[in-house]
């Protein structure tokens, strides 16, 4: 803690006190016997991203509200745009976790009733209304209801909200949480945006990839601030570099390198992603030698192994396993024989749904084994969830057929419904009840034997850290905790087909490896497994994936792939005007093409080996120095992004 306190009084003393428009020194807040907030310091300088990032409970909403000036600190000083935050709320803007919209209200009702209540003159208003919703892709949806608008348009629209009294800080808490990846990287390129403008931003987010474009990085937990650094300066202090390792037998090469971590000084973490092992060593050349020796001793081939960088997500949950922070995995109280794998559970076969005039769902062809998991991805609107509907039964197709557990009919029958588990987007669990009786329900209604549900309801309460907390009520649980009831609710029968719509939206880095290892469980058990997630880092876990584009499944396979069939090159480009030299590509490349990460760009080429000659020249007449220009791997969000763009505009 001392080492971090020396960090931040260098950060301030480097930063003249007329540029730092956020100051924090030994912060406290407590409610009653419970410290929230523990001596928290950190300073945030004028057009900064800066990064809060911790797992829920780690005080991060609680110091947002203490910096928006809507909460009193128990203790410490303070300073917002040199007063004290209740004296600067005019200069704030503030986006809580809950929408902060009036869903009957159209777009401009909204955005003028935020106007009205910052006293923003009318000939000002008109003025920021067509600035911000120009740059928020909306000027064309002023008279549409905001209960009308997807996801990512009604955090973009809440960002307008805020902005319309243009003030000089914002404070985002988890903005893009359940938002699609296009419509994520959307709203952090307008980020960067108005940061180049001058506006300071401090973002909390449970999505570490994003994270990563963040200027600098607070990683908080259990009340205090524990690091604060730049993306480049945090991978450093972890001193691990990350193994990508590709064998066929991934469940046995899991366990005997975690097996090897004990008397190994070098391997540090092992962790299954979809179709490969992520191995983080000290020493790659040596980790690489040590990996080749285990599979060896196993009789285990290896597919491939490669170097690559540790990852915001590698440094997080480093750090918070060193401080004792990993939840519990708790055997699964299994009672059922494991399925043969080699059987079709789910299949699809030219799916269709039709609503009036409108094709939500157009011939999806799609198979699933026991065993198997499978990733159903796309945008918000593309026919996700409508599809998940109908292959279980709760929605009945226009056309085409559904196999479902050996049946291609009667896919209501009680008999079938009591072999699936399913954990529904918004609705699970019932907010009015307890814990143990949202538990006790669903035991009823899957039909789990009597003598086994009080110990599947300990097994719930247990991986969730909530043993001897189950008469709390439901709706009162954050948002993360309840999406582990929910999960524990849908597999407490132990189903033989799992379907998962967005199981992880807004749960911490740790707690989504925990229900990632619960998932791969049950698939090894034989448990076929249909899932959707809008966190594509998260994805990678799939042994196989969909994306979906306007109703229609548009690529299939395992996550590399998918990656390998992305036509031409992505580069990472590092200059010395990130924001100028972005707008000025996006007006001779497709927008899509080029993203801010941090203090680099990452430009999507289909013909590399001309266009980037072409490129520099074109920089540097504008005076825009390129520093640096390199080729990266595609992650498997550039592929998605590239693969719903182009598939657009092909319709």
């Amino acid at each position: 803690m001392s080492q971090f306190i020396i960090e931040n009084a260098d950060f301030i003393m480097q930063n003249p006190s007329n540029n730092l428009v956020i100051e924090v020194a030994e912060l406290y807040k407590r409610y009653g016997k419970l410290t929230a907030v523990k001596g928290v310091n950190f300073a945030v300088r004028r057009g900064e991203i800066f990064g809060l990032i911790g797992p829920d409970g780690a005080g991060k909403t609680t110091t947002f509200h203490i910096l928006a000036g809507v909460m009193e600190a128990s203790a410490g000083d303070v300073w917002v745009l040199g007063k004290v935050p209740r004296n600067a709320r005019l200069g704030i803007g503030y986006l809580t976790q809950q929408f902060s919209l009036y869903l009957d209200l159209s777009i401009d009702e909204n955005l003028r009733y935020s106007a009205g209540l910052r006293e923003v003159p009318n000939e000002l208003f008109m003025q920021r209304r067509a600035k911000y919703l120009g740059l928020m892709g909306l000027e064309k949806f002023g008279d549409r209801l905001a209960g009308q608008l997807s996801g990512g348009m009604k955090q973009k629209l809440a960002l307008c909200c805020a902005l319309v009294s243009q003030p000089e800080i914002l404070l985002l808490d988890e903005p893009t949480t359940g938002v699609d990846p296009v419509s994520r990287r959307e709203f952090w390129d307008i980020l960067a945006t108005l940061a180049n403008e001058g506006t300071t931003i401090v973002v909390a987010t449970p999505y570490l990839d994003e994270a990563e474009r963040c200027s600098r990085i607070a990683l908080m937990y259990d009340g205090e601030i524990h690091q604060v650094g730049t993306l480049n300066e945090l991978r450093e202090s972890l001193g691990l570099q990350r193994l990508e390792v590709r064998t066929n037998d991934l469940q046995t090469a899991e366990k005997v390198l975690l097996k090897a971590i004990a008397n190994s000084q070098n391997i540090a973490d092992v962790q299954t992603f979809g179709d490969r092992l992520d191995v983080l060593v000290k020493n790659a050349a040596k980790g690489k030698s040590q990996v080749e020796e285990i599979f060896a001793h196993y009789d285990l081939a290896i597919n491939s192994i490669e170097s690559a960088e540790a990852t915001l997500e590698n440094v997080f949950v480093t750090r918070l396993r060193q401080e004792g922070s990993d939840p519990p995995f708790v055997t699964f109280p299994k009672s059922k024989t494991s399925r043969s794998q080699s059987d079709i559970a789910i299949g699809a076969y030219n799916l269709q749904k039709i609503f009036g005039n409108f094709a939500a769902v157009k011939g999806v062809t799609l198979e699933i084994k026991y065993g198997e998991i499978y990733g159903l991805l796309g945008a918000n609107g593309a026919g996700k969830t409508t599809t998940i509907k109908m292959l279980c039964g709760l929605l009945e197709a226009s056309n085409g057929e559904i196999y479902l557990g050996g049946q291609t009919s009667n896919l209501r029958s009680k008999e079938l419904r009591r072999r699936i588990g399913y954990m529904s987007q918004k609705f699970t669990l019932y907010d009015d009840l307890s814990i143990l009786q949202n538990l006790q329900f669903y035991c009823g209604v899957y039909g789990v034997p009597r003598r086994s549900r009080q110990q599947k309801i300990d097994w719930v309460l247990e991986t969730c850290g909530l043993a001897g907390q189950e008469n709390l009520i439901t709706g009162q649980l954050p948002g993360g905790w309840k999406q582990r009831v929910a999960f524990g609710a849908s597999v407490m029968h132990e189903p033989d087909i799992l379907f998962l719509d967005e199981p992880t939206s807004g749960v911490d880095p740790l707690a989504r490896r925990q229900f990632w290892r619960f998932i791969n469980e049950f698939a090894r058990q034989g448990t076929a497994i249909l899932v959707t997630t809008h966190y594509l880092e998260e994805a990678e876990q799939c042994n196989r994936m969909g994306f979906m584009v306007a109703g229609e499944v548009v690529i299939q396979g395992s996550p590399s792939e998918i990656k390998a069939q992305q036509p031409g090159e992505l580069i990472e480009l590092v200059t010395n005007k990130t924001q100028a030299a972005s707008d000025l590509l996006k007006t001779e490349l497709e927008s899509w093409r080029v993203s801010i990460f941090g203090d680099r760009l990452h430009i999507v080429l289909d013909r590399p080996k001309t266009e980037l000659p072409e490129i520099r020249s074109f920089l540097q007449n504008s005076e825009i120095n390129v520093k640096s220009v390199r080729t990266i791997p595609f992650s498997l969000e550039d592929a998605f992004i590239g693969t719903v763009q182009r598939a657009q505009q092909k319709v």
